[in-house]
């Protein structure tokens, strides 16, 4: 409803003559007596109007020029708030725009013309995806969702950490196991990845050479079977989630000069040491970031001649404004909280404009089974694995336990409430009230010959009870939930939204009777059921889980 709002509360400031760029907020009160919708516009330009909150909300008023038939009654309440009375019959006509556009209900242009890349899961080729990474990959994943619904041209990326320090244990590990094979007596080192895949997949070379391996010294052939190896897998687990990448950049192209340039990590230290960035002692080279207000520098080349995270981390985002992104998203673990920072300051130092890069930090996920907590480590090779959950709970009830807590908060999965067939699994829940409603149709059809690719809400009007208001009311703040689920990058918004339309159709097809009602008013209430489908199908796009037609 904010778009309805807007531009009545922009004409009213103009005619007052204040001009401002602050954001005007249209928020619903907790008590109706309070009004459907209020504003809070008198509080923020109060001081700049030079006038109290309550005479500027009294003028204001005398300002708005509402359509007849739509607001019913504006008010001044407490120190300077405006509230809004809608008529029933308005949330009713403009729920049959829900009708009208369809899928399209929600979506916008205003991403139009502008591309945006989303970074996601970007886990390390050493071992089968665990259960964290997951969390971070349905976030990403609906975050590209949302941004699809606002016209933008989305790229979903992985970055393939395929360099640094992990891939040479990595192969030193499958090494390690390959010897073995050949008969060695190996004393396999505590610090390296010890899950039954390593033993596959040195299974697999020595089965493919023999012996001959035993006597190089080189990682190359161990590393490039366990990365190609592990790498299916990974991308085999996401797909069961219905999560898919269009681009996949390989980090070691960092590491590469190209077309007689220096590398793109050697451009990014001399282009900061060109600003006065840089600095070299205790044998390591690191960004000058005292001189920002930092307590500590923080290294970029470590003394080993290794590079930090920060610094590919800094060339890759480079890349990123190179090849032309409008908006960048980087959906991170919490392990990232500390550097992240670092890299912005960094692009920021370049010349890059930091505002187009948004950041999603994801907390730690622990799963519970009757009760117990289950521990994970990837390094040990007794991890929780991705692959694992989904076979257990199925992959809708694995996506929307991922995101039905915010991303800030860590988050407890519990094994046995997201296999439940009840209330009280939210996926369960919502997915049912989808399926009620096709049952319904069903029903209709047969019983009294309702057609739904007929229905145009034309009789929606006529519904005027308090469970059929509440249901259209909250139908019509879909749009404003997408908005809200993209500024904060945010999905759980829409999982709390969509269980508060689902618990308003379970109470209005409770209280309000449907084919048993005068036909008028059946067909006006068989239209309503269809409009709130039509938003659980929308919003179930945007989350990833499916539609199901009968439970």
């Amino acid at each position: 409803m904010r778009a309805f709002f807007l531009p009545f509360i922009q004409d009213a400031l103009h005619k007052a003559g204040i001009e401002t760029d602050k954001e005007i907020q249209i928020d619903k009160p907790n008590d109706k007596k309070f009004g459907d919708f209020s504003t809070n516009i008198a509080f923020l330009l109060a001081k700049e109007a030079r006038k109290n909150p309550r005479e500027l909300a009294t003028q204001l008023i005398a300002l708005f020029a509402f359509p007849e038939g739509t607001v019913t009654k504006t008010e001044v309440a407490g120190p300077g708030f405006i509230n809004f009375h809608l008529d029933p019959a308005f949330f009713m006509r403009s729920a049959q725009e829900v009708l009208t556009q369809g899928e399209k209900f929600g979506c916008t242009d205003s991403g139009k013309g502008q591309k945006a890349i989303v970074e996601y899961v970007s886990a390390n080729p050493t071992g089968p995806l665990t259960i964290g990474r997951g969390r971070g990959g349905v976030l990403g994943d609906c975050i590209a969702n949302l941004l699809e619904t606002q016209g933008y041209e989305v790229t979903r990326e992985y970055y393939f950490n395929d360099a640094g320090r992990q891939m040479q244990i990595l192969a030193e590990s499958v090494r390690f196991r390959y010897l073995e094979k050949c008969g060695q007596a190996i004393e396999f080192p505590t610090t390296h990845y010890q899950g039954d895949y390593i033993g596959e997949i040195a299974e697999t070379l020595f089965i493919e050479h023999g012996d001959e391996l035993a006597s190089t010294e080189e990682l190359a052939i161990f590393k490039e079977s366990a990365e190609a190896v592990i790498f299916s897998s990974i991308r085999r687990t996401l797909e069961r989630l219905s999560i898919t990448h269009d681009s996949f950049f390989n980090e070691h192209t960092l590491y590469q000069s190209r077309e007689g340039e220096p590398s793109p990590n050697r451009q990014v230290i001399d282009a900061l040491d060109a600003k006065g960035f840089i600095g070299n002692y205790d044998g390591a080279t690191w960004f000058m970031t005292t001189k920002l207000g930092q307590e500590k520098d923080k290294v970029l080349i470590k003394s080993s001649g290794d590079p930090s995270y920060r610094l590919p981390d800094i060339a890759y985002h480079v890349t990123k404004f190179e090849r032309g992104f409008d908006l960048m998203v980087n959906v991170f673990g919490a392990d990232h909280i500390d550097e992240y920072p670092d890299v912005l300051e960094a692009l920021k130092i370049l010349g890059y404009d930091a505002s187009k890069v948004k950041i999603a930090i994801n907390q730690f996920v622990t799963t519970t089974v009757g009760g117990q907590t289950v521990k994970m480590s990837t390094r040990k090779g007794n991890a929780d694995l991705l692959d694992d959950l989904i076979d257990d709970v199925g992959a809708d009830a694995t996506r929307l336990f991922f995101i039905m807590r915010g991303k800030d908060s860590h988050l407890n999965f519990d094994v046995e409430l997201a296999k439940k067939q009840s209330k009280d699994n939210p996926v369960f829940y919502l997915q049912y009230a989808h399926a009620r409603i096709c049952s319904l149709m069903r029903l209709a059809e047969k019983e009294v010959g309702f057609d739904e690719a007929l229905a145009s809400g034309e009789s929606l009007p006529l519904l005027d009870s308090e469970p059929e208001i509440d249901l259209a009311s909250s139908l019509l703040d879909f749009p404003d939930v997408i908005q809200s689920c993209l500024r904060l990058l945010e999905p759980q918004k829409m999982v709390e939204y969509l269980h508060t339309v689902a618990e308003r159709y379970h109470k209005f097809y409770q209280e309000c009777p449907i084919l048993k009602a005068d036909e008028n008013i059946r067909t006006a209430r068989l239209e309503l059921s269809l409009t709130v489908r039509q938003v659980l199908r929308n919003g179930f796009r945007i989350l990833g889980i499916s539609a199901p037609e009968s439970m």
